[in-house]
C-alpha cells in the first residue's frame, strides 16, 4: 500500500460509499502495479451497481463482492496483467438512480457493467447501449437484460425461476396462490408460473398483486391462504426483500373470526418462493430451524450454498472481504456477482491485449467466447445459436434451475443437479 496515503483516505477507499452527488466510489491501487508487464498493460475500469438503504429490495452485497473480487485479483497481479478498478453505485431502486449510475459508468469510461441489480432496465440500458458498454451478469430482474444485444446474462432471470417454480410446485400442490408485486415486472410472473404448472397438467395459480414496499400484507395473506385451501394448498410469495414481511403477516392470520392465533389452518398450507426473495440469510435471520420458512420449497439458479463449487468464492470472501457482513456467500446477489466477474476475467484473458475496451469485450462475447464457471452454471456462451429466443427473454442462454427445500434451517437440494426449464419458458405466452 502506498506510504503517502492517509488513514482517512485508505478507509474511504475500502468502504462502500454512496452519495447523491456521485453515487459511486472507485477502488484503485497506486504506484507500481504488481504483475504488470513493464507497466504496458492499462488498468481496466468496470462498474457494479445495486440498490441500498431503500424501502424495497436492497442488494448491498453485490458491490461489496465486486470490491472484494478486485482486491483478490489485484493481489494476484490483476487480470492478465491489468489492474481491475471497480466503481460502485447505489441506484436507489429508481429509474433516475439507475440512469445516473449508467451515465457515471460512461463518464468514467467503464468497459463493462458487471454483476449488478436493477429493476429499471430501460433507464440504464439506453445510456450503456449509446456508449457500447456491455452489461455482464446482471441479476436478471429486468426484461431489458434479456432483450438488449449488449446484455450477457449468466442466469435465466426471474423468467426461469418462476417457470421452474411452477414445475417444482406441481409435484406437491393441488392449488397455488401467487402473491407478487403489482408492477410491470410482476405482471409477467403469473403466466410464467402457470407455464410450469401446466407442464404437469395443474390448473393456473390464483394471482394476488400486492404493493412491493408495504409494511404488512394481512389482506393479501388471508386471500392467499383462503384460495389455496387446506388440501395440498401452497402459497408462494415473490416480493423480493418484502417476502419476509408477507410471511410474517401470513403467520399472524387469525384462525377464526374471534381473532385466535393461527395454528393448524396456516400450517396446513405449504409455503414457497424463489431465490432472491427467500435465501439462507433470510432463513438465518428468522430463526433457522424455527424459521417460518422451515419446509418451504425454493427454486434457485445455482447449486445450494454448501456445494463444493462455491469453495473458490468462499476463499476470496474469507481473505479479502475482511469483516464485511454485506458479503454473504449464501446470498444470490453475491453469487451472481462472483459468476459475472468470472466471465469478465476469462474474456479479458482470451483477448490478451494491452488495452481493453468495451467494444473488444462485447465482440469477444458475440464471437462465442465460452466461459467455464466451475460447475456453478452450464458453460456460458452468447452466440446467436446459444440464445433461447423466448418471447420477451430472447437472450437467455442459461435456462437451468435447481429445486431446493428448507430442512432443519438450511437450504438443501430437493433433487440433485440442474433442471432445464427452457421449453417451459418458451411455452409461456
Amino acid at each position: 500500500m502506498c506510504m503517502h496515503m492517509t488513514g482517512r483516505r485508505l478507509t474511504n477507499l475500502l468502504a462502500y460509499v454512496t452519495t447523491a452527488a456521485t453515487g459511486a466510489t472507485l477502488l484503485t491501487g497506486c504506484g507500481v502495479f504488481p504483475g504488470a508487464t513493464g507497466g504496458s498493460r492499462e488498468p481496466v475500469t468496470v462498474m457494479t451497481w445495486a440498490p441500498d438503504q431503500t424501502r424495497a429490495t436492497n442488494m448491498p452485497g453485490m458491490p461489496a463482492m465486486a470490491q472484494a473480487y478486485a482486491r483478490w485479483v489485484n493481489s494476484q497481479g490483476g487480470i492478465d496483467g491489468h489492474e481491475l478498478r471497480v466503481l460502485t453505485c447505489n441506484e436507489h431502486n429508481t429509474s433516475t438512480g439507475a440512469a445516473a449510475c449508467a451515465r457515471r459508468a460512461v463518464h468514467e469510461k467503464a468497459v463493462a457493467v458487471v454483476g449488478s441489480y436493477s429493476q429499471n432496465g430501460r433507464a440504464f440500458m439506453a445510456p450503456l447501449e449509446a456508449a457500447g458498454i456491455p452489461y455482464i451478469g446482471g441479476y436478471g430482474i429486468s426484461e431489458d437484460e434479456f432483450t438488449s444485444q449488449l446484455s450477457y446474462p449468466v442466469n435465466g432471470g426471474q423468467a426461469s425461476l418462476i417457470a421452474g417454480h411452477g414445475l417444482q410446485l406441481a409435484e406437491s400442490c393441488r392449488t397455488v396462490s401467487l402473491v407478487r408485486p403489482d408492477t410491470l415486472a410482476g405482471d409477467k410472473l403469473p403466466e410464467l408460473l402457470n407455464s410450469g404448472l401446466r407442464k404437469a397438467s395443474q390448473r393456473n395459480a390464483v394471482d394476488i398483486p400486492a404493493v412491493e414496499d408495504a409494511a404488512e400484507y394481512t389482506a393479501q395473506a388471508g386471500q392467499a391462504r383462503d384460495k389455496a385451501g387446506d388440501e395440498d394448498g401452497c402459497v408462494t410469495a415473490v416480493l423480493g426483500e418484502r417476502t419476509q414481511t408477507f410471511f410474517d403477516s401470513f403467520r399472524r392470520l387469525p384462525d377464526d373470526e374471534s381473532g385466535g392465533a393461527t395454528d393448524d389452518k396456516s400450517d396446513a398450507v405449504r409455503i414457497s418462493s424463489v431465490l432472491g426473495s427467500v435465501g439462507q440469510p433470510v432463513i438465518d435471520r428468522t430463526g433457522g430451524a424455527r424459521s417460518p420458512f422451515e419446509g418451504a420449497f425454493v427454486t434457485g439458479w445455482y447449486p445450494e450454498a454448501g456445494d463444493k463449487s462455491w469453495a473458490p468464492m468462499r476463499k476470496v470472501i474469507q481473505e479479502h472481504a475482511f469483516a464485511d457482513n454485506r458479503v454473504d456467500p449464501a446470498d444470490a446477489g453475491v453469487q451472481t456477482t462472483w459468476i459475472a466477474y468470472t466471465v469478465l476475467k476469462e474474456v479479458i484473458e482470451t483477448l490478451d491485449e494491452d488495452k481493453i475496451t468495451a467494444t473488444k469485450i462485447a465482440h469477444a462475447l458475440d464471437r462465442g467466447a465460452q466461459i467455464d464457471t466451475g460447475g456453478l452454471t452450464p458453460a456460458l456462451r452468447w452466440k446467436y445459436e446459444d440464445l433461447l429466443g423466448a418471447p420477451g427473454f430472447p437472450r437467455i442462454v442459461n435456462h437451468e434451475v435447481t429445486f431446493q427445500v428448507v430442512r432443519q434451517g438450511r437450504l438443501v437440494a430437493q433433487k440433485p443437479g440442474f433442471v432445464d426449464v427452457g421449453e417451459t419458458v418458451l411455452s409461456a405466452p
